[in-house]
Protein backbone atom coordinates (compact mmCIF):
# COMPACT_ATOMS: atom_id res chain seq x y z
CA UNK A 1 0.00 0.00 0.00
CA UNK A 2 1.48 3.41 -1.17
CA UNK A 3 2.22 6.00 1.72
CA UNK A 4 0.51 8.94 2.53
CA UNK A 5 3.32 11.43 0.47
CA UNK A 6 3.05 8.96 -2.26
CA UNK A 7 -0.54 8.99 -2.62
CA UNK A 8 0.04 13.09 -2.68
CA UNK A 9 2.84 13.05 -4.36
CA UNK A 10 3.53 10.41 -6.35
CA UNK A 11 7.32 9.16 -6.51
CA UNK A 12 7.19 8.82 -10.11
CA UNK A 13 6.68 12.98 -10.43
CA UNK A 14 10.31 13.31 -8.99
CA UNK A 15 11.76 15.17 -5.56
CA UNK A 16 11.60 18.80 -7.33
CA UNK A 17 7.96 18.47 -7.89
CA UNK A 18 7.72 17.97 -4.19
CA UNK A 19 9.77 20.72 -3.38
CA UNK A 20 7.37 22.72 -5.65
CA UNK A 21 4.08 21.54 -4.14
CA UNK A 22 5.25 22.18 -0.69
CA UNK A 23 6.47 25.92 -1.51
CA UNK A 24 3.39 26.41 -3.42
CA UNK A 25 0.92 24.99 -0.28
CA UNK A 26 3.05 27.05 2.16
CA UNK A 27 2.70 30.29 0.09
CA UNK A 28 -1.06 29.66 -0.51
CA UNK A 29 -1.53 29.26 3.11
CA UNK A 30 -0.36 32.99 3.55
CA UNK A 31 -2.20 34.29 0.75
CA UNK A 32 -5.31 32.98 2.11
CA UNK A 33 -4.54 34.23 5.34
CA UNK A 34 -3.80 38.06 3.88
CA UNK A 35 -7.47 37.05 1.79
CA UNK A 36 -9.35 37.85 5.36
CA UNK A 37 -7.36 39.85 7.09
CA UNK A 38 -6.36 42.74 4.16
CA UNK A 39 -10.57 43.49 3.83
CA UNK A 40 -10.46 43.51 7.31
CA UNK A 41 -8.27 45.64 7.71
CA UNK A 42 -9.25 47.82 4.95
CA UNK A 43 -12.22 47.99 6.72
CA UNK A 44 -11.23 48.99 10.31
CA UNK A 45 -9.61 51.68 8.66
CA UNK A 46 -12.33 53.68 6.21
CA UNK A 47 -16.53 53.22 5.76
CA UNK A 48 -16.24 54.04 2.24
CA UNK A 49 -17.27 51.31 -0.31
CA UNK A 50 -14.86 52.65 -2.79
CA UNK A 51 -11.99 52.29 -0.82
CA UNK A 52 -13.11 48.90 0.27
CA UNK A 53 -13.54 47.70 -3.55
CA UNK A 54 -10.63 49.54 -4.38
CA UNK A 55 -8.51 46.82 -2.19
CA UNK A 56 -9.96 43.94 -3.98
CA UNK A 57 -9.32 45.63 -7.70
CA UNK A 58 -5.53 45.90 -6.56
CA UNK A 59 -5.51 41.90 -7.34
CA UNK A 60 -6.35 42.64 -10.91
CA UNK A 61 -4.83 45.84 -11.62
CA UNK A 62 -1.27 44.69 -11.73
CA UNK A 63 -1.72 41.27 -14.12
CA UNK A 64 -3.53 43.88 -16.71
CA UNK A 65 -0.19 46.17 -16.22
CA UNK A 66 2.39 43.99 -16.14
CA UNK A 67 1.01 40.41 -16.81
CA UNK A 68 2.13 40.22 -20.64
CA UNK A 69 6.45 41.56 -19.37
CA UNK A 70 6.32 39.22 -16.36
CA UNK A 71 5.65 36.36 -19.32
CA UNK A 72 8.65 37.70 -20.95
CA UNK A 73 10.69 37.83 -18.07
CA UNK A 74 9.64 34.36 -17.37
CA UNK A 75 10.74 33.09 -20.67
CA UNK A 76 14.32 34.44 -20.46
CA UNK A 77 15.54 33.97 -17.46
CA UNK A 78 15.97 31.32 -14.57
CA UNK A 79 12.42 30.45 -13.50
CA UNK A 80 12.82 28.88 -9.97
CA UNK A 81 15.53 31.91 -9.48
CA UNK A 82 12.45 34.52 -10.67
CA UNK A 83 10.29 32.49 -8.10
CA UNK A 84 12.64 33.41 -5.26
CA UNK A 85 13.04 37.03 -5.83
CA UNK A 86 9.35 37.86 -6.15
CA UNK A 87 8.22 35.88 -3.03
CA UNK A 88 11.06 37.57 -1.20
CA UNK A 89 9.86 40.83 -2.46
CA UNK A 90 6.57 40.08 -1.19
CA UNK A 91 7.24 39.03 2.36
CA UNK A 92 9.45 42.48 2.50
CA UNK A 93 6.91 44.21 1.28
CA UNK A 94 4.28 43.09 4.12
CA UNK A 95 7.38 43.66 6.63
CA UNK A 96 6.90 47.13 5.43
CA UNK A 97 3.46 46.98 6.29
CA UNK A 98 3.71 45.64 9.73
CA UNK A 99 6.23 48.08 10.78
CA UNK A 100 3.18 50.59 10.01
CA UNK A 101 0.81 48.75 12.15
CA UNK A 102 3.20 48.13 14.72
CA UNK A 103 3.92 51.96 15.07
CA UNK A 104 0.23 52.78 14.54
CA UNK A 105 1.21 54.96 11.29
CA UNK A 106 -0.68 52.96 8.92
CA UNK A 107 -3.19 54.57 6.87
CA UNK A 108 -5.75 53.16 4.16
CA UNK A 109 -3.52 54.62 1.71
CA UNK A 110 -0.40 53.00 2.94
CA UNK A 111 -2.86 49.16 3.06
CA UNK A 112 -3.91 50.41 -0.77
CA UNK A 113 -0.29 51.21 -1.44
CA UNK A 114 1.10 47.57 -0.01
CA UNK A 115 -1.64 45.43 -1.93
CA UNK A 116 -0.71 47.09 -5.43
CA UNK A 117 2.60 46.41 -4.67
CA UNK A 118 2.44 43.21 -3.36
CA UNK A 119 -0.12 42.15 -6.00
CA UNK A 120 3.07 43.16 -9.02
CA UNK A 121 5.08 40.80 -6.97
CA UNK A 122 2.64 38.63 -7.23
CA UNK A 123 1.94 38.53 -10.83
CA UNK A 124 6.16 37.84 -11.28
CA UNK A 125 6.05 35.10 -8.69
CA UNK A 126 2.64 32.95 -10.44
CA UNK A 127 3.67 33.25 -13.97
CA UNK A 128 7.03 32.15 -13.20
CA UNK A 129 6.21 29.25 -10.80
CA UNK A 130 3.42 28.03 -13.44
CA UNK A 131 6.28 27.55 -15.91
CA UNK A 132 7.73 25.22 -13.49
CA UNK A 133 5.96 22.07 -13.82
CA UNK A 134 6.17 21.54 -17.21
CA UNK A 135 9.81 21.59 -16.86
CA UNK A 136 9.72 18.84 -13.89
CA UNK A 137 7.23 16.10 -15.32
CA UNK A 138 6.36 14.16 -18.10
CA UNK A 139 3.51 15.36 -20.53
CA UNK A 140 1.19 12.20 -19.25
CA UNK A 141 1.98 13.33 -15.46
CA UNK A 142 1.10 17.23 -15.71
CA UNK A 143 -2.76 16.45 -15.06
CA UNK A 144 -2.33 14.92 -11.88
CA UNK A 145 0.43 17.44 -10.53
CA UNK A 146 -1.89 20.50 -11.87
CA UNK A 147 -4.74 18.34 -9.81
CA UNK A 148 -2.24 18.52 -6.68
CA UNK A 149 -1.16 22.08 -6.87
CA UNK A 150 -4.91 23.11 -6.87
CA UNK A 151 -5.73 21.43 -4.02
CA UNK A 152 -2.95 23.15 -2.07
CA UNK A 153 -4.91 26.26 -3.38
CA UNK A 154 -7.93 25.01 -1.65
CA UNK A 155 -6.58 23.87 1.28
CA UNK A 156 -4.70 26.68 2.20
CA UNK A 157 -6.10 29.87 -0.04
CA UNK A 158 -9.74 28.91 0.95
CA UNK A 159 -10.44 27.05 3.18
CA UNK A 160 -7.76 27.09 6.10
CA UNK A 161 -6.27 30.69 5.41
CA UNK A 162 -9.04 32.84 5.34
CA UNK A 163 -10.52 31.56 8.97
CA UNK A 164 -7.11 31.98 10.09
CA UNK A 165 -6.45 35.37 9.21
CA UNK A 166 -9.67 36.74 10.74
CA UNK A 167 -8.97 34.57 14.08
CA UNK A 168 -5.33 36.41 14.29
CA UNK A 169 -7.03 39.49 13.22
CA UNK A 170 -9.13 39.41 16.07
CA UNK A 171 -5.91 38.84 18.01
CA UNK A 172 -4.08 42.10 16.76
CA UNK A 173 -4.18 43.70 13.22
CA UNK A 174 -0.56 42.95 12.44
CA UNK A 175 -0.63 39.13 13.80
CA UNK A 176 -1.55 37.84 10.26
CA UNK A 177 0.63 39.11 8.42
CA UNK A 178 3.40 38.71 10.13
CA UNK A 179 2.05 34.82 10.09
CA UNK A 180 1.76 35.87 6.14
CA UNK A 181 5.53 36.88 5.99
CA UNK A 182 6.59 33.56 7.54
CA UNK A 183 4.46 31.27 5.29
CA UNK A 184 6.11 33.38 2.29
CA UNK A 185 9.92 33.31 3.26
CA UNK A 186 9.23 29.62 4.00
CA UNK A 187 8.13 29.01 0.41
CA UNK A 188 11.43 30.90 -0.62
CA UNK A 189 13.32 28.41 1.13
CA UNK A 190 11.25 25.26 -0.23
CA UNK A 191 11.74 26.45 -3.55
CA UNK A 192 15.14 27.04 -3.33
CA UNK A 193 15.89 23.38 -3.00
CA UNK A 194 14.73 22.69 -6.19
CA UNK A 195 17.66 21.58 -8.85
CA UNK A 196 18.42 24.71 -10.80
CA UNK A 197 16.15 25.29 -13.98
CA UNK A 198 18.42 26.80 -16.60
CA UNK A 199 17.32 29.65 -18.82
CA UNK A 200 14.53 28.30 -21.53
CA UNK A 201 16.07 26.76 -24.39
CA UNK A 202 16.21 29.90 -27.38
CA UNK A 203 14.04 28.23 -30.74
CA UNK A 204 12.89 28.98 -33.32
CA UNK A 205 9.13 28.98 -32.52
CA UNK A 206 7.97 32.38 -34.23
CA UNK A 207 8.52 33.24 -37.86
CA UNK A 208 10.09 36.60 -36.87
CA UNK A 209 13.64 35.76 -35.20
CA UNK A 210 13.65 39.41 -34.74
CA UNK A 211 10.63 40.06 -32.84
CA UNK A 212 9.65 41.93 -29.47
CA UNK A 213 9.38 39.13 -27.01
CA UNK A 214 5.91 39.65 -26.28
CA UNK A 215 5.03 40.31 -29.82
CA UNK A 216 6.43 36.96 -30.87
CA UNK A 217 4.60 35.20 -28.14
CA UNK A 218 1.29 36.95 -29.80
CA UNK A 219 2.44 36.03 -32.81
CA UNK A 220 3.09 32.43 -31.69
CA UNK A 221 -0.80 32.42 -29.94
CA UNK A 222 -2.75 34.19 -32.85
CA UNK A 223 -1.31 31.23 -35.20
CA UNK A 224 -1.84 28.23 -32.91
CA UNK A 225 -5.58 27.35 -33.26
CA UNK A 226 -6.02 25.28 -30.11
CA UNK A 227 -4.38 27.66 -27.82
CA UNK A 228 -5.83 31.11 -29.03
CA UNK A 229 -9.88 29.37 -28.99
CA UNK A 230 -8.87 27.85 -25.07
CA UNK A 231 -7.99 31.78 -24.24
CA UNK A 232 -10.72 32.71 -25.73
CA UNK A 233 -13.06 30.37 -23.76
CA UNK A 234 -11.64 31.37 -20.30
CA UNK A 235 -11.97 34.95 -21.17
CA UNK A 236 -15.41 35.01 -22.33
CA UNK A 237 -16.33 32.10 -19.51
CA UNK A 238 -14.48 34.52 -16.84
CA UNK A 239 -16.58 37.61 -17.78
CA UNK A 240 -20.10 35.64 -17.80
CA UNK A 241 -18.66 34.02 -14.35
CA UNK A 242 -17.75 37.36 -12.85
CA UNK A 243 -21.25 38.80 -13.53
CA UNK A 244 -23.48 37.24 -10.35
CA UNK A 245 -20.40 36.55 -8.97
CA UNK A 246 -19.60 40.23 -8.39
CA UNK A 247 -22.96 40.71 -6.43
CA UNK A 248 -22.81 37.03 -5.26
CA UNK A 249 -23.01 38.78 -1.42
CA UNK A 250 -26.19 40.67 -1.87
CA UNK A 251 -27.91 37.75 -3.90
CA UNK A 252 -27.26 35.14 -0.79
CA UNK A 253 -27.76 37.73 1.66
CA UNK A 254 -31.06 39.83 0.08
CA UNK A 255 -32.60 37.58 -2.17
CA UNK A 256 -31.68 34.70 -0.65
CA UNK A 257 -31.79 35.48 3.12
CA UNK A 258 -29.09 33.92 4.13
CA UNK A 259 -27.24 36.48 6.31
CA UNK A 260 -23.71 37.26 6.69
CA UNK A 261 -22.65 33.73 8.19
CA UNK A 262 -24.99 31.97 5.23
CA UNK A 263 -22.94 34.20 2.54
CA UNK A 264 -19.66 33.20 4.15
CA UNK A 265 -20.46 28.87 4.37
CA UNK A 266 -22.07 28.91 0.92
CA UNK A 267 -18.42 30.24 -0.43
CA UNK A 268 -16.76 27.05 2.05
CA UNK A 269 -19.04 24.82 -0.49
CA UNK A 270 -17.18 25.90 -3.25
CA UNK A 271 -14.05 25.29 -1.87
CA UNK A 272 -15.55 22.01 -0.48
CA UNK A 273 -16.51 21.11 -4.11
CA UNK A 274 -13.08 21.79 -5.64
CA UNK A 275 -11.55 19.63 -2.85
CA UNK A 276 -13.26 16.60 -4.29
CA UNK A 277 -12.53 17.62 -7.62
CA UNK A 278 -9.26 18.04 -7.40
CA UNK A 279 -8.51 14.67 -5.52
CA UNK A 280 -11.33 13.19 -8.27
CA UNK A 281 -8.98 14.35 -11.15
CA UNK A 282 -6.49 11.36 -11.86
CA UNK A 283 -9.39 8.54 -11.69
CA UNK A 284 -11.31 10.96 -14.15
CA UNK A 285 -8.46 11.37 -16.41
CA UNK A 286 -7.49 7.66 -16.71
CA UNK A 287 -11.24 7.11 -17.53
CA UNK A 288 -12.49 10.12 -19.44
CA UNK A 289 -10.83 11.77 -22.26
CA UNK A 290 -10.06 15.80 -21.68
CA UNK A 291 -12.38 16.37 -24.88
CA UNK A 292 -15.70 14.89 -22.47
CA UNK A 293 -14.47 16.50 -20.05
CA UNK A 294 -13.97 19.38 -20.61
CA UNK A 295 -17.54 19.41 -22.69
CA UNK A 296 -19.13 18.16 -19.35
CA UNK A 297 -17.64 21.43 -17.05
CA UNK A 298 -18.69 23.85 -19.32
CA UNK A 299 -22.01 22.32 -20.19
CA UNK A 300 -22.05 22.28 -15.77
CA UNK A 301 -21.21 25.94 -15.90
CA UNK A 302 -23.87 26.72 -18.03
CA UNK A 303 -26.68 24.68 -15.83
CA UNK A 304 -25.30 26.18 -12.80
CA UNK A 305 -26.51 29.90 -13.86
CA UNK A 306 -29.33 28.75 -15.00
CA UNK A 307 -30.26 26.82 -11.41
CA UNK A 308 -28.97 29.98 -9.20
CA UNK A 309 -31.22 31.97 -11.28
CA UNK A 310 -34.16 29.79 -10.62
CA UNK A 311 -33.84 29.25 -7.25
CA UNK A 312 -35.03 30.41 -4.05
CA UNK A 313 -33.56 27.95 -1.84
CA UNK A 314 -30.37 28.51 0.76
CA UNK A 315 -30.28 24.87 0.92
CA UNK A 316 -30.68 24.10 -3.26
CA UNK A 317 -27.39 27.23 -3.69
CA UNK A 318 -25.18 24.90 -1.48
CA UNK A 319 -25.64 21.97 -3.49
CA UNK A 320 -25.32 24.03 -6.39
CA UNK A 321 -22.03 25.71 -5.05
CA UNK A 322 -21.04 22.73 -3.94
CA UNK A 323 -21.14 20.79 -7.58
CA UNK A 324 -19.30 24.14 -8.59
CA UNK A 325 -16.32 24.36 -6.84
CA UNK A 326 -15.76 20.36 -8.29
CA UNK A 327 -16.10 20.89 -11.57
CA UNK A 328 -14.72 24.63 -11.80
CA UNK A 329 -11.40 22.76 -9.95
CA UNK A 330 -11.66 19.98 -12.60
CA UNK A 331 -11.48 22.71 -15.57
CA UNK A 332 -8.76 25.00 -14.20
CA UNK A 333 -6.99 21.77 -14.02
CA UNK A 334 -7.64 20.63 -17.68
CA UNK A 335 -7.44 24.03 -19.36
CA UNK A 336 -4.01 24.34 -17.54
CA UNK A 337 -2.69 20.96 -18.60
CA UNK A 338 -3.42 21.06 -21.82
CA UNK A 339 -1.94 24.82 -22.39
CA UNK A 340 1.18 23.40 -20.79
CA UNK A 341 1.35 20.44 -22.74
CA UNK A 342 0.97 22.60 -26.40
CA UNK A 343 3.20 25.44 -25.37
CA UNK A 344 6.84 25.18 -26.53
CA UNK A 345 9.30 25.47 -23.19
CA UNK A 346 10.47 28.87 -24.58
CA UNK A 347 7.12 30.29 -24.82
CA UNK A 348 5.85 28.79 -21.54
CA UNK A 349 5.57 32.41 -19.48
CA UNK A 350 4.36 34.31 -22.23
CA UNK A 351 1.70 32.24 -23.08
CA UNK A 352 0.53 31.30 -19.99
CA UNK A 353 0.99 35.77 -18.96
CA UNK A 354 -1.89 36.08 -21.88
CA UNK A 355 -3.84 33.69 -20.40
CA UNK A 356 -3.98 35.35 -16.81
CA UNK A 357 -4.55 38.49 -18.42
CA UNK A 358 -7.67 37.03 -19.86
CA UNK A 359 -8.63 36.27 -16.57
CA UNK A 360 -8.68 39.44 -14.57
CA UNK A 361 -9.68 41.42 -17.64
CA UNK A 362 -12.59 38.98 -17.73
CA UNK A 363 -13.15 39.32 -14.33
CA UNK A 364 -13.23 43.30 -14.10
CA UNK A 365 -15.40 43.41 -17.14
CA UNK A 366 -17.64 40.96 -16.20
CA UNK A 367 -17.97 42.27 -12.61
CA UNK A 368 -18.86 45.79 -14.29
CA UNK A 369 -21.32 44.50 -16.67
CA UNK A 370 -22.95 42.20 -13.61
CA UNK A 371 -23.59 45.30 -11.42
CA UNK A 372 -24.95 47.38 -14.10
CA UNK A 373 -27.18 44.37 -14.63
CA UNK A 374 -28.50 43.43 -11.35
CA UNK A 375 -28.55 47.89 -10.79
CA UNK A 376 -31.11 48.03 -13.52
CA UNK A 377 -33.34 44.43 -13.71
CA UNK A 378 -32.60 42.87 -10.35
CA UNK A 379 -30.11 40.45 -8.62
CA UNK A 380 -31.06 37.38 -10.78
CA UNK A 381 -30.51 39.10 -14.08
CA UNK A 382 -26.82 38.93 -14.00
CA UNK A 383 -27.38 34.98 -13.59
CA UNK A 384 -30.12 35.12 -16.73
CA UNK A 385 -27.22 37.09 -18.96
CA UNK A 386 -24.59 34.34 -17.49
CA UNK A 387 -27.21 31.70 -18.65
CA UNK A 388 -27.46 32.89 -21.87
CA UNK A 389 -23.93 34.21 -22.49
CA UNK A 390 -22.53 30.94 -21.54
CA UNK A 391 -24.80 28.82 -23.21
CA UNK A 392 -24.16 30.32 -26.34
CA UNK A 393 -20.13 30.32 -26.32
CA UNK A 394 -20.63 26.80 -25.61
CA UNK A 395 -22.57 26.28 -28.66
CA UNK A 396 -19.72 28.23 -30.75
CA UNK A 397 -17.12 26.11 -29.63
CA UNK A 398 -18.34 23.04 -28.88
CA UNK A 399 -16.98 21.35 -32.28
CA UNK A 400 -13.33 22.63 -31.71
CA UNK A 401 -13.00 21.71 -28.25
CA UNK A 402 -12.43 18.41 -29.24
CA UNK A 403 -9.31 19.98 -31.91
CA UNK A 404 -7.89 21.58 -28.48
CA UNK A 405 -8.07 18.08 -26.74
CA UNK A 406 -6.49 15.86 -29.79
CA UNK A 407 -4.01 18.51 -30.56
CA UNK A 408 -0.19 17.47 -30.52
CA UNK A 409 2.46 19.54 -28.73
CA UNK A 410 5.82 20.03 -30.58
CA UNK A 411 8.42 19.24 -28.70
CA UNK A 412 11.67 20.92 -28.81
CA UNK A 413 14.80 19.03 -29.17
CA UNK A 414 15.67 19.69 -25.18
CA UNK A 415 12.15 18.59 -24.09
CA UNK A 416 12.91 15.70 -26.53
CA UNK A 417 16.28 14.73 -24.34
CA UNK A 418 14.60 15.71 -21.10
CA UNK A 419 11.52 13.19 -21.32
CA UNK A 420 13.37 10.56 -23.44
CA UNK A 421 11.85 10.02 -26.86
CA UNK A 422 10.14 6.63 -25.94
CA UNK A 423 7.53 9.01 -24.02
CA UNK A 424 6.93 11.48 -26.58
CA UNK A 425 3.04 12.25 -27.21
CA UNK A 426 2.02 9.42 -28.72
CA UNK A 427 4.76 7.28 -28.32
CA UNK A 428 5.21 4.16 -26.25
CA UNK A 429 1.65 4.11 -25.11
CA UNK A 430 1.76 7.43 -23.87
CA UNK A 431 -1.72 8.91 -23.42
CA UNK A 432 -2.11 12.01 -26.06
CA UNK A 433 -3.40 15.03 -24.95
CA UNK A 434 -6.94 14.84 -24.63
CA UNK A 435 -6.38 11.91 -22.22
Amino acid sequence: MPSLGDLIAPRRLGRDFRWLLSSSWTSNLGDGIALSAAPLLIASLTSSPLLVAAGAMMQFLPWLLFGLFAGSIADHHDRRRLVMIANGSRALIVAGLVVFLATGQVTVWIVLATAFLYGTAEVFADTAGSTLLPMMVRPADLGIGNARLQAGFLVGNQLAGPPLGAFLFAAGSFWPFVVQIVCVSLAVILISRIARTPVPPKDEVAPDAKAHPIREGLQWLRGNAPVRTLVVIILVFNVTWAAPWGVLVLYATEYLGMGPVGFGVLTTASALGGLVGTMSFGWLERHISFATLMRIVLSLEVLMHLAFALTTSPVIAFIIMFGFGAYAFVWGTISTTVRQRLVPMPLQGRIASVNMVGVFGGLVIGQLLGGLIAQAWGLTAPWWFAFGGSAITLLLVWRSISLIAAAKPVLDSEEVERIGPEDEPGAGGMPLPDR
